[in-house]
């Protein structure tokens, strides 16, 4: 039967309006969903275990007073007995160089001006002996450096040079005993004392605590940290002179300084480099008032083995270790991964606190940036880079055609 004109106007219409449709399409729908951008896709954080130290376990002397910390840290990892400020005994002779290096600074190896000893100090000398103080020999007319000076005062700890280099700096003991208060005070170590240079009053005082940032301002100048870490040196006029420290060179020790008054008050100002996985560890510390050096020498062996065991290494992320997914509506995976293996060396009661910084992701080159670890141990923190383990690509035609519900 032959279509009616009526039929044969329908199939045109249809016709013509599939034809634009197919134009509308190519015209529009292709070209939006073919370029259309893609929805950004968060990252899924996934749960985080942030390690435990173990608590540390450290034996401390019961008499006189004992800190011990580490150089780099504030503070003190432990301390025990008194808390108030106690003799010092030659542990001054460190003040006094730190004092009189503030004044007249010295390169590490610079051997300094020359000072030359006259009648006041030949006083100095006799004054010690009948203290019964450790002296060394000097005459009218001497002539040292003032880094061989310092060295006398250092290793062999004489008293009477410690006094004479004060001298030297500051014209005066009273004027030296003014700087060093100021000098004391402009470090915060405000319950240190001292009345002379050379530790044979007790009145020259301080605490463990004190004592423990004195040793961290010693071992950080490197002119004291040289001398103190010496076992002998040859002094023009004098000889040879020998560190009283008898712990130097064991267990890492690396100095300080002795100091003894009458029998029964020994003390040490310490510091120690020891090892915890591949770093090295600066212990400092203090034992003042022992009944003898042998005594508390075994102390701080003691002591320094119990701290490095607190320490230990342990590694906040691992290379290619996950720390977020991502999952694409389109199928791709990928995950944000440590970039490389990273340790840190905690103490046993640090607070360790980790966070995922991720960023969120349209598409990307497997080893991109992919956000940011923070790790907190102590007060150190750690950023480590984030990359994406696998490539995000883009979906395709055939998914951007058939998904437009997730384009638009």
């Amino acid at each position: 039967m032959p279509l009616t004109q009526r039929q044969i106007f329908r199939r045109r219409r249809i016709v013509v309006f599939s034809v634009v449709g197919a134009v509308l399409v190519t015209a529009f729908y292709l070209p939006l969903t073919l370029l259309a951008p893609l929805d950004e896709v968060s990252a899924h954080v996934l749960p985080l275990d942030a390690p435990v130290p173990t608590e540390p376990e450290l034996t401390l002397p019961s008499y006189g007073a004992s800190a011990i910390g580490a150089l780099d840290r504030p503070g003190v990892l432990a301390q025990a007995g008194s808390t108030d400020a106690v003799p010092i005994a030659s542990i001054t002779k460190i003040i006094t160089s730190l004092v009189v290096l503030d004044a007249k600074p010295l390169e590490v190896d610079e051997a300094g001006p020359t000072i030359t000893f006259g009648p006041t100090d030949l006083e100095y000398y006799y004054e010690q002996l009948a203290l019964y103080g450790s002296v060394s020999p000097v005459y009218d007319g001497q002539q040292l450096s003032q880094r061989d000076v310092m060295t006398v005062v250092l290793l062999p700890s004489a008293n009477n040079y410690a006094q004479s280099l004060a001298h030297w700096a500051f014209g005066s003991e009273e004027a030296f005993v003014a700087a060093a208060t100021t000098w004391l005070a402009d470090n915060g170590l405000e319950n240190t004392t001292l009345t002379e240079a050379s530790g044979i009053q007790e009145t020259n005082r301080s605490t463990a605590g004190d004592l423990t940032e004195i040793a961290r301002l010693a071992i950080e100048n490197p002119v004291i940290a040289q001398i103190v870490s010496t076992s002998s040196a040859d002094i023009p006029g004098i000889g040879a002179v020998h560190n009283s420290n008898q712990l130097l060179g064991i267990d890492g020790v690396d100095g300080i300084k002795t100091g003894t008054l009458d029998a029964g008050w020994s003390c040490l100002l310490f510091s120690a480099d020891v090892t915890v996985g591949d770093e090295v560890i600066t212990l400092v510390g203090a034992v003042v008032g022992g009944p003898n050096h042998p005594t508390i020498n075994a102390a701080i062996r003691e002591l320094i083995a119990d701290a490095t065991a607190g320490f230990s290494e342990v590694e906040v992320a691992t290379d290619g270790e996950e720390f977020a997914d991502y999952d694409t509506p389109w199928g791709d995976e990928s995950a944000a991964i440590a970039a490389s293996t990273v340790t840190a060396v905690v103490w046993g009661d640090d607070e360790i606190s980790v966070t995922v910084e991720a960023a969120p992701v349209r598409l990307a080159e497997a080893g991109e940036n992919a956000g940011t670890l923070h790790v907190q141990v102590g007060t150190e923190t750690f950023e480590i880079p984030l990359v994406f383990s696998n490539e995000i690509d883009d979906p395709g035609v055939w998914w951007r055609l058939t998904n437009p519900q997730s384009l638009f």
